[in-house]
């Protein structure tokens, strides 16, 4: 599918970005592949390691609306990673969350539409589902202009979906490489914020595979859910540094203690299909199919019980200390 294409990737220089170069030039053979994002130090470092010819490094901000029109020229596959993801910082910044993560958001779309585009995902998270962070409510109203934008589109080919997941395992800013950390300094004890706090946990390669796989099944408009287990963050804490004590800390401001991917409110929206979930849009679209029973690969979802929430404490599948210390290993190595 992406032989012979462009793809730009907003915010690529991150954890995503990186794995997903990684996987594209191993499996696949693009025209281009376009790293767009506003760091100048991260874009050179990571050309050390990326310097395949098909490689094309733009200085640029999703802010930037005439800077994300130019980059898009050309493109076929549009990845938006690009976002503002520190939840206690959104919370005592929040108007640059909303410039990055909402703004940035509206350019991204009206380039893809202005270049025609083949097909944009955006990545999501686990806290834009019933938000009570700044963070997660900006990730909300993205979704909710991505999905829409197939609206735009008209008859345009421009398709445009949403991936949702969980905590990704060792990416920057996560809990596991802080946890390693204070281990690697000493510490005597690790923070817990809470004793009965859980999160969805996916490694950066099931993350880009399964955005990978959505550029073959999106129809226009679907937010995608992986099923993935859960951890407790006690057991977490176990995993890695069994030899601790523990000392809880209390909830930062604007976090959760389960995380939710698929609310109980939409559940009338949601398709279950074998190992992932679609949340339907809210919205009727005027110039294409409103059916999303059956994706593009032919695999069929059957809707959920009214009422059903995906939530990371009422998970079916937890990892075990063991289990989550060799899901770590794997995920790092």
């Amino acid at each position: 599918m992406f032989n012979g294409k462009s793809i730009l990737i907003t915010g690529g220089t991150g954890s995503f970005g990186k794995r997903y170069v990684k996987t594209i030039l191993e499996q696949y053979e693009p025209r281009r592949l376009i790293i767009y994002s506003r760091d100048e130090l991260k874009q050179y470092e990571m050309q050390q390691d990326y310097n395949h010819r098909c490689m094309r490094y733009f200085i640029g901000d999703v802010r930037d609306r005439e800077r994300m029109i130019q980059a898009a020229e050309g493109v076929d596959f549009i990845i938006h990673a690009a976002a503002l993801k520190q939840v206690p910082a959104a919370e005592y910044n929040p108007m640059e969350c909303i410039k990055t993560n909402i703004h940035g958001a509206e350019n991204v779309i009206s380039a893809a539409l202005i270049h025609n585009v083949e097909r944009v995902i955006a990545l999501s998270t686990d806290k834009a589902a019933n938000p009570i962070n700044l963070y997660g409510a900006t990730k909300l109203a993205s979704d909710k202009l991505f999905v829409a934008a197939n609206n735009m589109a008209g008859n345009k080919r421009t398709l445009f979906g949403v991936v949702r997941y969980g905590n990704v395992v060792g990416s920057r800013g996560s809990v596991v490489p802080f946890f390693e950390k204070l281990v690697a300094e000493g510490a005597t004890s690790l923070p817990i914020t809470h004793e009965r706090m859980t999160r969805f946990w996916i490694s950066l390669q099931e993350g880009v595979d399964f955005v990978l796989k959505n550029f073959e099944r999106m129809h226009g408009g679907e937010i995608f859910v992986p099923k993935i287990p859960s951890v407790r963050v006690v057991d977490l804490a176990k995993a890695i540094a069994p030899q601790l004590q523990q000392h809880i800390v209390g909830i930062r401001p604007g976090e959760k203690l389960h995380e939710i991917m698929c609310p109980a409110d939409d559940s009338h929206l949601t398709l279950e299909f074998a190992d992932h979930f679609v949340l339907c849009p809210t919205i009727t679209f005027t110039s294409r199919g409103n059916s999303f029973t059956v994706n593009k690969l032919g695999e069929e979802g059957k809707p959920v019980a009214m009422g059903a929430e995906y939530n990371s404490g009422a998970n079916p599948h937890f990892l075990s200390v063991d289990e989550i210390r060799e899901f770590n290993r794997v995920a790092m190595s």
